[in-house]
């Protein structure tokens, strides 16, 4: 029932209006505007036509099978929409319309869940801005129209964040396969979407902006979450974590914020990855994106700065990422890549002389080294090397060499060095401007793995 969501023939649009900045507009627009090729049925009961498509009077008067309901109507209205589409046959009602729990009225949250149920049809909401899935072209959302395809699925239990978010990932370069608002969650929940997500190829890693999840579903999301993790990564951002914050939750969308604690342990036992902060979900996020998962723990650092060498030196350290200890075999190829005064130990320091030839050569020694699983590639900006010809290099050498070695890249600099982390970035090296958030995008990753592996020799 819920593919549909990702490959429906048809959706239709309650509450479609001519007017543009009401919600019903927007949704239509972006539905039409962002290529979606299946059929679009408008309904309004007071318009023939509404963005130059035939409009229906109500669901159930359109002459042909409709998959999706996108429902922006008053919520008094909603429950009859719901009988409506229900009868109809329709599979997704994704009901964006507020004042439901989230105001504290459960009773008509209830009501349309179990007219819902009736019939089979499942609810994505209420209280939402609309759902997208880019690789079936569909911007179901009052958000802003283009969205950067990729390969990273974003829920997010806040409407506003989640908008804010669209506009941020498409600043950032950062690509989504699919965008789901869920709100109150009255039917389909977060662990729900993200089994859906399993199977989906276009979809690598799952992140998750949480505030909470309903009473008594406490064992269910971690039985669910992890089977999802066995399959693919999972990055959650809880809100309400602090006494205040769990009150906002509670008078935002309805949820039980609950003990932070609780949450905590949720997380680890279901290998969840958790994040505190938007910018360190989407790092992670985008290092499984662009990365294959590490082969195993040993880390080596390259830089031409012995001091973000060890900043990230400490990074791995506090972050659980060990640092290679190379024998002498190791220690002299990496002497061959430098000046006589670098130190070819672990941080790799190619000195502040370093050319893009010393760093091409000390990542080779690196990727064909049976000692070394993941690589660092640090730069601090200097006069003597552009950080976009190194950035070119990496990705030159990269592709040319179908390097699977799991690595991660930081460059720290000005306008030069963003120019050239956004570079790697397009070509699947991920990038950040602190070696500290590289660091930590990796260990995530080797948590990963461990977690995986751990889980499967028990089953």
């Amino acid at each position: 029932m819920l593919k549909a969501l990702l490959n429906p023939k048809s959706i239709a649009v309650v509450g479609a209006s001519r007017t543009p900045g009401k919600i019903g507009y927007v949704v239509l627009r972006n539905i039409i505007a962002y290529g979606y090729k299946g059929k679009i049925y408008p309904v309004n009961p007071h318009a023939d036509e509404v963005l130059g498509l035939k409009a229906y009077p109500s669901v159930s008067s359109i002459p042909d099978e409709v998959d999706v309901v996108v429902v922006a109507v008053p919520a008094q209205e909603v429950p009859k929409v719901i009988e409506d589409a229900g009868k109809k046959g329709a599979k997704v009602a994704v009901v964006i319309t507020s004042g439901f729990s989230e105001v504290g009225n459960v009773e008509l949250e209830n009501q349309i869940v179990e007219t819902a149920r009736k019939y089979g049809l499942r609810i994505l909401g209420p209280n939402i801005f609309g759902y997208a899935y880019t690789p079936s072209s569909i911007n179901a959302t009052f958000g802003p129209l283009e969205i950067e395809r990729g390969n990273i699925a974003l829920i997010s239990q806040s409407g506003a964040l989640g908008i804010a978010l669209m506009g941020w990932t498409i600043m950032n370069e950062i690509g989504l396969s699919a965008l789901f608002s869920v709100g109150n969650m009255a039917d389909i929940d977060v662990a729900e979407l993200s089994e859906l997500l399993i199977d989906d190829p276009y979809t690598k890693v799952i992140a998750i902006y949480l505030e909470g999840i309903k009473p008594g579903r406490g064992k269910d999301f971690i039985e669910k979450m992890t089977k999802v993790t066995l399959e693919k990564p999972v990055v959650v951002i809880k809100a309400g974590r602090s006494t205040r914050g769990m009150k906002a939750v509670a008078s935002h969308t309805g949820s039980l914020a609950g003990s932070d604690q609780l949450y905590e342990a949720a997380f680890k036992q279901a290998g969840i990855i958790r994040a505190y902060t938007v910018e360190e979900m989407f790092d992670i996020a985008r290092a499984f994106s662009q990365q294959p998962l590490p082969r195993g723990e040993n880390t080596v650092i390259i830089t031409n700065g012995g001091g973000v060498g060890v900043l990230a030196t400490d990074a791995a350290e506090f972050s659980g990422v060990k640092l290679v200890e190379p024998s002498p075999q190791l220690i002299d190829a990496f002497r061959q890549t430098m000046p006589w005064f670098g130190s070819p130990k672990n941080p790799v320091d190619l000195t502040g002389q370093a050319t893009v030839d010393n760093y091409i050569k000390a990542i080779k020694v690196a990727v064909e080294s049976p000692e070394i699983d993941n690589i660092v590639i640090l730069y601090c900006r200097t006069a003597v090397l552009d950080p976009r010809d190194l950035a070119k290099a990496i990705v030159e050498f990269y592709e040319e060499n179908k390097v699977d070695k799991t690595t991660v890249v930081s460059f720290v600099g000005g306008q030069d060095t963003y120019e050239a982390m956004k570079y790697l970035n397009r070509h699947n090296i991920p990038a950040y401007p602190s070696p500290e958030r590289a660091v930590n995008a990796l260990a995530k990753m080797i948590w990963y793995k461990k977690f995986k592996e751990k889980k499967k020799s028990k089953q």
